[in-house]
């Protein structure tokens, strides 16, 4: 496995919210199948995501990548804004 670099993980969700200093919350749906009655199941997560430019609103969908321990609960980073939301 040397020589090999892992790629951090990204993922997109909605902007919770952004009250923070240079930071926001992120919730990001995913689906899996419930295995009993093998229907799709939502699941959502919350994450906080460091906002260098505090650039983000409420509601807009964006994408944050894993990265080294900021602070206590911060550990993604935002990437780039897909869709701004619309007011």
């Amino acid at each position: 496995m040397a020589g090999q670099e892992k790629k951090a993980r990204t993922v997109q969700g909605v902007v919770v919210s952004n009250g923070m200093e240079q930071s926001i919350v992120v919730r990001a749906n995913r689906y899996i199948k419930h295995p009993k009655y093998k229907k799709f199941v939502r699941k959502s997560t919350k994450l906080m995501a460091h906002d260098a430019d505090n650039s983000c609103g409420v509601g807009d969908i964006v994408t944050i990548q894993e990265c080294k321990p900021i602070s206590k609960n911060k550990s993604w980073t935002l990437v780039n804004i897909d869709e701004k939301a619309k007011i």
